[in-house]
């Protein structure tokens, strides 16, 4: 008998994790972390246990490294499961990444125990090309192959094919994983399978689409623009895999497009509390920016450590704030490591990424990009930013709000009507970053570490930025299969955004469409 079990991302975007079973063994399709609302009993932070049987599973199967299709690995390995992990050229580098992360945060701070963890987890990796059929076990009357495609959702991403037989009976079942929206930047978007019995798809986004890349992209510009009139920060939570690098990317081709042009009318219009003005000197980073040392190891006692404020010494007026002089921030260790191995795996990035680098351009590396990755630094900079209006877009995780430096940018800032806080991503039911999106534009409040925060900022969102796929993409990658899946089951989603999604497949004629509990 060939069946699916779903051990989560059935009541809302998280914890993903799916059972295959071929005969009397089987394989997971992710192993995720339950977030915001979608935790429940077994599935929070203080119980991750494992409430499932695992000896018949002979593999674990990784779509992509986000943390809530990867962040109960420990908690698997923990249960007995031995195993391999079977995921794309990318995942296997990021993998082990993102999970140190996780390990630090919810499960150890024991520096030897992670390391052993780790490499536990790096020793059951393997890496398999994209568009190559995998055996994972052929025994007796019962087989599995696997063959993963590039989905488009983040780098290493990957939807996954997978050839099941026991005995007489045999089946082609697709497991979506995340789809990438097309047009996407960096990505290629993905393609539809040749064949699916089965298909198992994410609906995120399945009740609505995302604006084209060129309406989202000016509109990124235009509310860049009008946050930073005003002076202060623009507070952008974004994901440390994929969205940051995205936003990056895009805001690199604004400043190549952009230039000299004026972000805001002049830097007097918005001078820091107390009536400076910070100064721009010829050829140089300006004054009073956030900064990272050119030449962090070989630096005299009045130059500044990597990531850290450099304050303002010689205040007058200035001119206008232009693109080029314009300060970007990634404020995240893990997104800084992470866009470092974006830019070391360009050989995956797509044509139109490939045509930026071949003209010198650097879209992850670009000079007026500043990391901060020591904690120090990043509560110096909270400081500094809030207190002084100076004009600072600032990326920081979580994306959700719900953990992570944003956190500390949050409580320093979302009390002042100068800052904006722009999302540009899913923002999950329970999570913070839902109910700033939600009571912000009423002038209601968030909680934050048990604590109340007014929210005074302005709040922003440009939903075209999302790395999921809107109801047509989803609808484009099911009608691209040559014929149509018997079964279609619809996970990852809100119940509406479910619901919604079976109605378009039933109007497009297709049937055996159900949404598991």
């Amino acid at each position: 008998m060939i069946d699916i079990k779903h051990h989560g991302a059935t009541t809302g975007v998280t914890g993903s994790c799916h059972e295959l079973d071929v005969g009397d063994a089987g394989v997971l399709i992710d192993c995720g972390l339950f977030q915001g609302e979608d935790k429940g009993p077994g599935s929070d932070a203080e119980n991750l246990a494992i409430d499932f049987p695992i000896d018949h599973l002979r593999a674990l199967i990784v779509t992509h490294v986000h943390i809530d299709h990867v962040g109960r690995i420990p908690y698997l390995l923990a249960a007995g499961f031995e195993g391999p992990i079977i995921c794309s050229e990318p995942s296997a580098i990021m993998l082990p990444e993102i999970l140190e992360d996780a390990l630090k945060i919810g499960f150890t701070r024991d520096r030897k125990l992670i390391e052993r963890v780790l490499g536990l987890i790096r020793s059951r990796i393997v890496a398999v090309p994209y568009a190559q059929w995998h055996s994972v076990f052929d025994e007796d009357d019962s087989a599995l192959s696997v063959r993963l495609q590039r989905a488009g959702h983040i780098l290493g991403s990957a939807y996954v094919e997978c050839d099941a037989r026991d005995g007489d009976e045999a089946r082609r079942v697709v497991f979506s994983g995340d789809l990438g929206a097309p047009d996407a930047p960096l990505l290629p978007e993905p393609a539809s399978p040749e064949r699916a019995d089965t298909l198992v798809i994410e609906s995120t986004y399945g009740d609505k689409d995302h604006e084209d890349r060129k309406t989202r992209r000016y509109r990124l510009k235009a509310i860049l623009e009008h946050a930073l009139t005003d002076g202060g920060t623009v507070l952008i939570p974004a994901f440390s895999i994929g969205r940051t690098q995205e936003l990056l990317y895009e805001i690199e081709s604004l400043i190549a497009e952009f230039g000299d042009t004026p972000v805001v009318a002049a830097v007097s219009d918005y001078a820091p509390q107390g009536g400076a003005n910070p100064t721009y000197e010829k050829n140089s980073a300006p004054v009073g920016r956030i900064r990272q040392s050119r030449n962090p190891t070989n630096h005299d006692e009045n130059s500044e450590p990597a990531g850290r404020i450099r304050q303002n010494r010689n205040p007058t007026n200035q001119p206008s704030l232009t693109w080029n002089n314009l300060e970007i921030v990634v404020d995240s260790p893990l997104a800084a490591e992470f866009t470092r191995i974006y830019d070391r795996l360009k050989p995956f990035w797509d044509d139109e990424a490939q045509t930026v680098v071949s003209q010198g351009r650097h879209p992850l590396s670009f000079e007026q990009l500043t990391v901060i990755n020591d904690h120090k630094d990043h509560l110096e900079a909270v400081e500094y930013l809030a207190k002084t209006n100076r004009p600072c877009v600032v990326l920081a995780g979580s994306g959700m709000c719900a953990g992570g430096r944003v956190v500390n940018y949050l409580k320093a800032m979302l009390g002042d009507e100068c800052n904006d806080v722009l999302f540009v991503g899913y923002q999950a039911a329970g999570t913070p970053g839902r109910d700033i999106l939600r009571y912000g534009p009423k002038g209601g409040w968030v909680e934050l570490d048990g604590d109340r925060y007014e929210i005074r900022a302005q709040i922003h969102q440009v939903g075209g930025y999302s790395a999921h796929a809107g109801q047509s993409d989803l609808i484009r990658f099911v009608e691209g299969v040559a014929q149509a899946p018997s079964e279609i089951r619809i996970v990852h989603g809100d119940m509406g955004a479910k619901r919604a999604l079976k109605e378009r497949f039933h109007a497009l004629g297709l049937t055996g469409i159900m949404i598991p509990h």
